[in-house]
């Protein structure tokens, strides 16, 4: 007995799978052997197949003569043989003069076989044995494996299937069999020999070695696609386990029993192949029951697995450096290690499916394919069974590809749960970024406010000139979130586009002039060339378009020290519904080598990491502006040489719209000087004090009255609809929030504008917005003038 012990929960497991082995036992051996066919057996050394039908493989079994240290075809005078059943070991239970035989020695077997009168062309074939033989046929040596001696000066064992074909006129076949054993802890031979047509025999044998070569390939090629997923995947031990236990247990279908391999390298080293049949079946289930741990392992017993992988990794070590009269004693005890396995393992599957482990289903039916294989390769090995090679290939395949399907939903269930956290850590991104927004503006807001009404009360130049500085870096500060957030929408396929009228030429005519200084402060020219052919306007997405523009052109200048930025718009073919325009920002500036062209359209990154410190930035523009133009079915281009400038450009297609544009007149402009909104009541909904003071200076400049709430709930108690006129809300406030207000005023019957002031996007607020009943938004940090605009378009509309 092993040393072993089972958890107590998993008796009754086991108690299961033991009965499940016993009937895969019986079915094998009973339900099998009903179907093998009575063939005549030799008695006291002749085998008469007068009478048998010769178109089928037949055994060579039964009574054989048996000559202990003789070996007659060399000489050697026959004594008084023994009868002995053939095929067995000469060293399992003979006895000669009342001794046991040991396993080294050599020995002679005979037997005559009588033929029918009347046959076909035969064919006889020799198995290997314990461990090397030569076979003669009517005096004449028709086959060997190895060298036959009388010691071991001069023997070689070696093992490999051979073959013998008869004529049709052979009548009588006196069969001497010399086998030696020198090596190995057994002597004689297992297998029987065949006769039979030699059509049949040579088809069988192609069976046997289409299937072992086509399961071996099976194996291999999946045993490589596990460790490539393995090397190449999450790193798995599972993985890594099986696909090593499938790569090692393929020699095993190739390199033994059959000896597939030895017919495909003849003269293959006998102690070699020897080492690596015991070898890879030692190793092979020590490497199963790894696998089986890291499986589950929460349902299997650590320190029981450890013994199994330390007893045969044991072995495996025996079988390297002991001699293989040794090594292959180890087989009847690892027998019963083998035996605990097919019990036990099963037991963890079964334990397994009951927790509902993934694909616990497949690993249990798995081994039940299992149990079967080694019930027929066990009993085959005993000597109950024939080969049934067919049903060992199915079994072993059943095996294998529900394994795989265990190994495939571990995989996918890795991926599923990976996934999982993605999207949250994508949402969780998400609500942190946009979070981050809103308090980042909120201050600004203050920034950029307080310090437009200073700008508006007739500063010294000095100041003036700090003032400027605030409000630039404010600004920067402000696309720099805008960034940021922008490519975060882009990331999570949340940008979308609008459809409507845009005039391209007065676009990018407000991007140069609202740019206009940052060129004029760098002694650089910016200067703007329209295609006189573009007379229409065209149907896309304004505030895109400009973004684009705007990032191509702020780089420009960014990056050219002297000489001039040129936007130019061309039209490259129009039709009477569509039109193609390039658009391209031509610079004089550092320019970009071609090793770094692909670089700087990647997120993050500039084309030296010195750029960053020498002329600032997140580098996103460029990426941004190039998902922005794919996502619409054009990409961004580049033309550049280091220190020579640069030009980015990008082809488009637009619809058309069918009006001419009219000629460009100065706009009317809102009225700005006094005081517009004298006489109007405004009710200011905002919590947060530096905000209320920047709206209400504005507002109370512009002549409004202007009453204060800091929370939707006081909100809603100061409402006066015979006296406010207009409500500007803050979204974002504790007690009651800005939607939950709106809701409520809509509810009560209040139909006063109600203008949102947020520091989301609109994007991202836009249905909350439109649900709430809220007429408009103004996003925080925003310009005086825009205020302004929005609180004159609802009063006076």
């Amino acid at each position: 007995m092993l040393p072993i012990k089972l958890h107590a929960a998993n008796h009754r497991y086991v108690k299961i799978a033991l009965l499940l082995f016993v009937v895969l036992l019986l079915m094998s051996n009973t339900g099998m052997s009903m179907k093998l066919p009575a063939y005549p057996t030799a008695k006291k050394g002749v085998l008469d197949l007068r009478s048998a039908a010769m178109n089928e493989k037949i055994p060579l079994n039964g009574e054989w003569l048996f000559y202990w240290q003789q070996l007659l075809a060399e000489g050697d005078k026959a004594s008084h043989p023994n009868i002995v059943e053939f095929p067995s070991l000469w060293n399992s239970g003979h006895k000669i003069n009342g001794r046991e035989l040991p396993a080294f020695g050599y020995a002679s077997y005979r037997l005559t076989v009588l033929l029918p009168k009347k046959h076909g062309d035969l064919r006889l074939t020799v198995p290997d044995v314990y461990s090397a033989y030569a076979l003669y046929v009517n005096g004449k040596q028709v086959a060997t494996n190895g060298k036959v001696s009388r010691s071991d000066e001069g023997f070689e064992p070696y093992w490999q299937y051979k073959t013998i074909d008869f004529g049709q006129n052979a009548d009588t076949l006196n069969l001497v069999l010399e086998i030696a054993n020198f090596v190995h802890s057994k002597g004689g031979i297992t297998k029987p020999l065949y006769i039979g047509d030699r059509e049949v025999v040579r088809l069988d044998r192609q069976q046997d070695e289409a299937i072992d070569l086509l399961l071996t390939g099976c194996l291999i090629m999946g045993g490589l696609f596990f460790f490539g997923l393995y090397l190449f995947g999450n790193r798995d031990r599972a993985i890594l386990l099986f696909s090593l236990y499938v790569l090692v247990y393929s020699y095993r279908i190739i390199g033994i029993d059959n000896y597939v391999l030895h017919t495909i390298i003849p003269n293959m080293d006998w102690y070699i192949a020897v080492r690596l049949e015991y070898l890879t079946l030692f190793v092979g289930i020590g490497l199963f029951g790894l696998y089986s741990r890291y499986l589950y392992p929460l349902d299997i017993n650590g320190p029981t697995l450890n013994v199994i992988a330390v007893v045969c990794f044991a072995f495996a070590l025996a079988s390297l450096v002991l001699s293989p009269y040794y090594f292959t004693q180890l087989i009847n005890p690892f027998l019963v290690l083998m035996m605990f396995c097919l019990i036990y393992i099963p037991s963890v599957y079964l334990i397994a499916f009951r927790r509902k482990r993934p694909g616990s289903i497949y690993a249990l039916s798995s081994s039940i394919a299992l149990m079967f294989v080694f019930a027929i390769s066990l009993f085959h090995y005993w000597g109950f069974l024939p080969q049934l090679q067919v049903l060992t290939f199915i079994g072993y395949v059943s095996f294998f590809f529900l394994q795989s399907l265990v190994l495939s939903h571990r995989v996918s269930f890795v991926l599923k749960n990976a996934q999982q956290q993605a999207e949250q850590g994508l949402k969780a991104k998400t609500e942190f970024l946009s979070t981050m927004s809103h308090e980042i503006r909120t201050p600004l807001n203050s920034v950029i406010g307080m310090s437009h009404l200073m700008l508006k009360n007739d500063p010294r130049p000095d100041q003036r000139e700090h003032l400027d500085v605030i409000i630039f870096s404010a600004n920067n500060l402000l696309g720099i979130v805008n960034d940021i957030l922008d490519y975060n929408k882009i990331e999570a396929g949340k940008i979308t586009f609008e459809r409507i009228e845009m005039d391209l030429l007065a676009i990018a005519r407000n991007v140069v002039n609202s740019l206009q200084t940052s060129a004029n402060d760098k002694g650089i020219t910016l200067k703007l060339v329209g295609d006189e052919q573009l007379k229409s306007k065209l149907i896309g997405d304004p505030i895109r378009i400009s973004q684009v523009i705007t990032n191509l052109v702020h780089n420009a200048i960014k990056f050219t020290p002297s000489g001039f930025v040129e936007v130019s718009i061309t039209v490259q073919r129009q039709t009477d519904t569509n039109i193609t325009v390039k658009v391209a920002v031509k610079d004089t500036g550092i320019g970009i080598s071609a090793d770094k062209q692909d670089l700087i359209f990647e997120r993050f990154t500039q084309a030296d990491s010195s750029t960053s410190r020498g002329f600032g930035g997140t580098g996103l523009g460029l990426a941004i502006s190039k998902r922005i133009l794919e996502l619409q079915n054009s990409s961004l281009e580049l033309i550049s040489a280091e220190g020579k400038g640069s030009v980015f450009y990008f082809v488009q297609t637009f619809q058309k719209v069918v009006n001419t544009l009219p000629e460009i007149t100065e706009k009317n402009k809102l009225p700005q000087q006094g005081m517009p909104f004298a006489g109007i009541d405004l009710l200011l909904v905002e919590d947060n004090p530096l905000n209320v003071m920047v709206a209400q200076t504005f507002l109370k400049k512009w002549g409004a009255g202007i009453d204060v709430a800091v929370n939707g709930e006081e909100a809603l108690q100061k409402l006066d609809v015979n006296k406010h006129k207009l409500v500007l809300m803050d979204l974002h406030m504790p007690v009651m929030d800005g939607y939950q207000a709106a809701k409520a005023m809509r509810n009560k019957g209040v139909t006063l504008p109600i203008i949102a002031l947020t520091a989301n996007l609109p994007d991202e607020v836009k249905q909350e917005i439109a649900d709430a009943g809220i007429d408009g938004i103004v996003v925080k940090p925003f310009l005086p003038d825009e205020l302004y605009g929005k609180v004159w378009h609802h009063l006076f509309k």
